[in-house]
């Protein structure tokens, strides 16, 4: 879609100010904006993917990314504490399956109950309509990307909409809902995020039954007379070639910006050429005044909704003149909802290595068992928790990183305390919660450099 802007030097706008993008970040803005009493647009348009698909309003995390893929989470989950449940007693007859038209049903109908809720909105003719506003601000995220090189690619595969984190996730619910589901990794899993961490992921999918095809680069695809996809791949450790056969084949080799149709060029809005991201500054401002950029289609951001959701209300707040406070993109929690979560917030223990060195830092962690874990005899050897510190006296917390059930909940908690500068000694004076494994984290003790064994014993 194609929009116009024009420079109006009469100082009459239609609004103060036009968002374009109705995602999460972009009515997060325009709702703030609107209730300080700005007056405000939004723009919203979804170009239809390779196979014809079309959403709502909302963006990626509420129609095809965050939202249906916890819920879907959440049902693999269900199936294995069914499997737990016989150990604590509960009397199940006969097998458990799961239906799939079911489950996508109710999750499609929650997602269209978010697009009514999310506001009000209306049409305007494409190509036709121009409107003025003294400041416009962009947040049109990105879309998920083909592999146009691989032969069959765009045909007969389809996208996750997300990131590598995400294939994982979609291959844990697939594999938790008894779908026979296979993740071919190029090179590592879970780039960016600490590879020790990431390795823990995918050894405890490996075992709950995802099998990988590691170090393997896809050739074609191709769709044999009986409906089934076979693939090719390269197997880059020893550089032979294999195939097999799929019901369905799926894409997550990340996401490209929407800013080709934006018509930025006219304006001379600075891009990174090489991610062809809009070059932002710490107020979120582009390289042409009045116009701003945030979310994921802003280069260097991390490519988060809550991180888009606070910096769209604060930019919000900022515009209308209420705040000069900025965006802090300093410590931002996330979590990978596999079927071991893996919460995280700060630094990696490779980045840390990175910026303090390795004799700069103190790594404390721990291995523990969760108590679910115990009667329903769950293997818990990827259950680990890792706090990064500044090694010195004050040992100020850099990173800390968590695989367990409710990580995402773990996380958020402790992520305030590195936002308020927490330090080892803090997390030493915090009594923990019994029993849960929220206070494993407040009881690690053990440093790797020590080389003691860092198993929790004990209740």
């Amino acid at each position: 879609m194609y929009f116009a802007y024009q420079i109006n030097h009469t100082g009459k706008y239609d609004y103060d100010l036009v968002v374009i993008g109705g995602g999460s970040g972009g009515l997060a803005c325009s709702k703030e904006a609107a209730q300080l009493g700005q007056r405000v647009a939004v723009l919203d348009f979804v170009e239809p993917s390779a196979k014809g698909t079309r959403w709502g309003l909302g963006g990626t995390c509420v129609n095809v990314g965050c939202i249906p893929k916890k819920l879907m989470h959440q049902a693999a989950l269900l199936g294995t504490a069914v499997k737990d449940a016989k150990k604590y007693g509960w009397q199940i007859p006969g097998p458990v399956s799961h239906d799939w038209a079911t489950m996508a049903g109710a999750v499609q109908n929650h997602v269209r109950s978010l697009n009514w809720v999310t506001a009000h909105h209306f049409s305007l003719p494409p190509l036709q309509t121009v409107l003025t506003a003294k400041n416009i601000v962009i947040a049109t995220g990105g879309r998920p990307k083909y592999p146009t090189n691989i032969p069959g690619a765009m045909e007969h595969g389809f996208t996750t909409g997300l990131h590598s984190d995400v294939a994982l996730e979609c291959a844990g619910f697939l594999t938790g809902i008894g779908l026979d589901t296979t993740v071919m990794v190029r090179s590592i899993a879970l780039r960016g995020f600490d590879q020790q961490m990431a390795g823990l992921v995918t050894d405890y999918m490996e075992a709950y039954g995802t099998r990988f095809a590691w170090k393997s680069v896809p050739k074609k695809v191709e769709k044999l007379p009986s409906g089934a996809l076979q693939v090719t791949w390269v197997d880059g450790q020893t550089g032979s070639e294999a195939r097999d056969t799929y019901d369905s084949v799926l894409w997550a080799v990340g996401r490209a910006p929407e800013t080709k149709a934006l018509g930025l060029d006219r304006l001379n809005v600075q891009l990174n050429n090489a991610t062809g991201k809009i070059v932002v500054g710490a107020d979120e401002s582009t390289s042409v005044p009045n116009i701003f950029a945030f979310g994921d289609i802003s280069e260097g951001r991390p490519e988060l909704t809550p991180t888009a959701i606070k910096a769209g209300k604060l930019l919000a707040r900022r515009l209308a003149g209420q705040s000069t406070e900025l965006m802090n993109y300093d410590n931002v929690p996330t979590t990978v909802f596999t079927p071991l979560e893996y919460g995280c917030v700060g630094l990696s223990e490779e980045e840390a290595e990175r910026r303090h060195g390795k004799d700069g830092i103190e790594v404390f962690h721990a291995f523990y068992k969760p108590l679910e874990f115990t009667v329903a005899e769950r293997d818990a050897s990827q259950c680990y928790i890792k706090v990064i510190c500044e090694r010195g006296a004050d040992q100020k917390i850099l990173g800390l990183h968590f695989t367990g059930p409710n990580a995402g909940e773990v996380t958020q908690g402790f992520s305030m305390g590195l936002q308020c500068g927490a330090t080892y000694s803090h997390l030493l004076q915090t009594v923990g919660i019994h029993p849960t494994c929220a206070e494993e984290v407040v009881k690690v003790g053990i440093t790797k450099r020590s080389g003691l064994d860092a198993a929790v014993t004990g209740c």
